[in-house]
């Protein structure tokens, strides 16, 4: 599987968009994903949804990514929200404080739904 293959985008409804990368996030594979929520985020996604629930590892490439992106999704007036997190990248998360400035939410339909 390719990089690119990994990860995933589907509009559930109009306006918001679900990025869902199927492998872990490490340097090798944050600038894909970097692309494909800029994608989303460019194609008119006022709502995205990272959704990591196949993401058992994130390091802080990953985490930079999500970051940089927040912040481009604040600046064009969208939300952002991160979904299914593994206790493992949580922990990440919550180490580096960042569970603070992002908003977590336990699933993809909690996500949309909220």
């Amino acid at each position: 599987m390719s990089t690119q293959d990994a990860i995933k985008t589907t509009t559930p409804s109009d306006g918001v968009a679900v990025v869902s990368p199927s492998t872990d996030i490490d340097l090798s594979r944050s600038p894909d994903l970097r692309a494909a929520l800029r994608r989303a985020l460019d194609d008119g996604a006022k709502t995205l949804v990272v959704d990591l629930g196949d993401v058992e590892y994130m390091d802080s490439s990953g985490l930079a990514t999500l970051v940089e992106i927040m912040r481009h999704a604040k600046s064009s007036g969208a939300t952002m929200k991160l979904a299914a997190l593994h206790e493992k990248v949580r922990a990440i998360f919550e180490i580096a404080r960042l569970d603070q400035f992002f908003t977590i939410v336990p699933s993809v339909e909690d996500a949309l739904n909220t």
